[in-house]
């Protein structure tokens, strides 16, 4: 299965809105903790996501930004009262899994099972359709293409889990960098992470790490510039766990996890406040579904 060379334009616009996204899962749901955190002590650790996701909450309430929030199915099944907040403060709710187990490493069979479980569990939690879908680590890439048909047949209506980037972890830099069909579906819409180009390579400008570590003009001019040069709507992404700056110390990481989990998390509530000012945003179901003929979720 291969990937179209070209998106699908959006319509001009003078000053696109950006989708505002979370990626709803505890600190030790991190894929690159995986090595020192077993999957069975999940439960025995102190969980934060409660409370740091209504701390976004309360953010985007005094700011009046409405976001989608990719929840976790591990989180979802213990917090679903989180679940119908979010979705009672008029945000769209969408799936991130259940198990944060990146699709690199599952079977197509095991891959259906868990999302499914998930989007299940989403929609009867909130009473809504959930059409949107984002992978672990953003782990669909050439080698998983296979996943993206699978996502459709579950009744999703756009994925947002390609990184068009070089990364040790993800990536897959041939991709298209804008809203896309995937050969081997009918109308999922793949929604790749925003990347500015700069020469002859896309760099990341879509949120997670990249926002911490580089001072944050750097950010706000890669977005204007893909918003202006490109005409195109950014989708920007983090964690609750990144407002965190108290969360628990994992023990025994590696240098590279340690900092680039760790570093600057004091500085991003702040940096978040700005980003929120400083541009336009909502959901991804408003602002690229409305574009690509597919009907928004009431979940939102």
């Amino acid at each position: 299965m291969t990937v179209p060379h070209g998106g699908l334009p959006s319509p001009p616009t003078k000053v696109p809105v950006n989708a505002m996204t979370v990626d709803v899962e505890d600190y030790f749901h991190v894929s690159a903790f995986a090595p020192y955190v077993e999957r069975h002590t999940w439960d025995r650790l102190p969980c934060r996501v409660e409370r740091n996701t209504e701390r976004i909450l309360d953010i985007f309430a005094y700011r009046q930004v409405r976001a989608t929030f990719f929840v976790l199915g591990w989180v979802a099944e213990r917090y679903p009262s989180l679940v119908r907040r979010i979705v009672d403060a008029g945000h769209e709710l969408a799936c991130h899994g259940y198990s944060h187990i990146r699709v690199t490493e599952q079977t197509p069979d095991q891959f259906r099972e868990d999302a499914g479980r998930a989007k299940a569990l989403l929609e009867d939690i909130a009473g809504c359709p959930v059409l949107g879908y984002r992978a672990a680590t953003y782990s669909i890439g050439a080698k998983t293409l296979w996943a993206l048909p699978i996502l459709e047949e579950l009744g999703f209506r756009y994925s947002s889990s390609i990184y068009p980037v070089r990364h040790d972890l993800y990536g897959m830099p041939e991709a298209p960098r804008f809203a896309f069909r995937p050969m081997g579906t009918r109308s999922l819409l793949e929604i790749p992470i925003t990347t500015v180009r700069w020469g002859k390579r896309n760099y990341p400008c879509g949120g997670g790490g990249y926002f911490r570590l580089l001072p944050y003009q750097v950010s706000r001019w890669a977005m204007a510039r893909v918003n202006r040069s490109d005409g195109q709507a950014c989708i920007f992404y983090f964690h609750p766990w990144e407002l965190d700056p108290d969360q628990p110390r994992q023990r025994g990481i590696g240098l590279k996890a340690r900092f680039r989990h760790y570093f600057n998390l004091s500085r991003m509530e702040r940096r978040l406040q700005r980003l929120l000012s400083d541009f336009q945003w909502d959901t991804m179901a408003k602002v690229f579904l409305a574009h690509h003929d597919t009907s928004p979720s009431d979940c939102q």
